[in-house]
């Protein structure tokens, strides 16, 4: 059996062939550009491959509740020339198969609690940290939407008194995104992550804030394990600093054996930057499943 995958980006679309085992058997980059542009792209690389179904991880707002009208349909997205498309019904126009879609980071995180290092827990979240900041949870058994999806890289934070830049973000000036994203990083001191490696103020700083909403994510949502994901998280040496910090933060409050085994609870990504990809791979399972049931 194959199934197509796309995790849809706003830089890029990534197209690819899987099977059930989540094992990935080809795979393309198409840039994103314009609708018109870049749909009959992806089309044209799925149409002869025989896949069965497609499962979709976007960058969004998405519309996810396959009760809504605008099920499929990227929503009020910066990225304007994309702002209203009907992203799933022009596949499906296209590919006559059965798909569905979520956010991208909802698939990221759906790809590791079926395939990585978050098989067989029914709470986790995923967070991704790069160009910019998106959470994906997995509750209770499945992905979490609510009234559209959660976008917790925009919950608020404290500021460090010793951020004289504060945060980029153009809608919330205290959000996670603003402080801690790659951009964020960038405008603070100059240059992009990968070149500020050996600069430790830059990583206290950057630790202070995804700790902060860790905790936050860790009272709300109780998870069994957190990932972190994303352009930033490559930088390892982020991962004790957290950890630390986290643990400072809920100052005993809770007491379970996963936060006793902190280094097991705050992981990074399991599955080589394939995870959103694989996520996708199950969204087109569910699809066909749902459909012959």
């Amino acid at each position: 059996m194959i199934i197509g995958a796309l995790e849809a980006g706003g830089t890029k679309m990534v197209c690819a062939l899987g099977r059930e085992d989540g094992s990935i058997i080809d795979q393309i980059s198409i840039p994103t550009t314009t609708p018109e542009e870049t749909i009959p792209k992806i089309i044209e690389y799925f149409k002869d491959k025989g896949i069965e179904a497609l499962g979709i991880g976007a960058f969004g707002p998405v519309g996810v509740d396959p009760a809504s009208e605008n099920y499929g349909y990227i929503l009020e997205t910066p990225k304007l020339a994309w702002r209203n498309k009907d992203l799933l019904g022009s596949l499906k126009k296209g590919l006559k198969v059965p798909m569905a879609i979520d956010t991208d980071v909802n698939g990221s995180c759906l790809g590791e609690v079926t395939y990585g290092c978050a098989k067989g827990l029914n709470s986790v979240i995923y967070i991704t940290i790069g160009t910019g900041v998106g959470v994906g949870v997995w509750v209770n058994g499945g992905l979490l939407h609510g009234m559209l999806h959660p976008e917790g890289g925009h919950i608020l934070l404290n500021r460090h008194p010793e951020d004289t830049k504060g945060g980029v973000c153009p809608s919330h000036p205290n959000c996670f995104e603003g402080f801690a994203s790659g951009p964020s990083i960038e405008a603070r001191w100059g240059k992009k992550a990968v070149d500020l490696k050996e600069q430790s103020e830059v990583w206290e700083l950057e630790s202070f804030y995804i700790a902060q909403a860790l905790a936050d994510y860790i009272m709300i949502l109780s998870p069994q394990k957190i990932i972190l994901g994303g352009g930033v998280m490559h930088q390892e040496q982020l991962f004790p600093l957290i950890r630390r910090k986290v643990k400072e933060l809920v100052n005993g409050y809770i007491c379970s054996k996963e936060l006793d085994d902190i280094d097991n609870y705050i992981v990074p990504a399991s599955l080589n930057d394939d995870q959103g990809i694989m996520g996708a791979i199950r969204l087109g399972l569910n699809a066909l499943e749902q459909e012959k049931s």
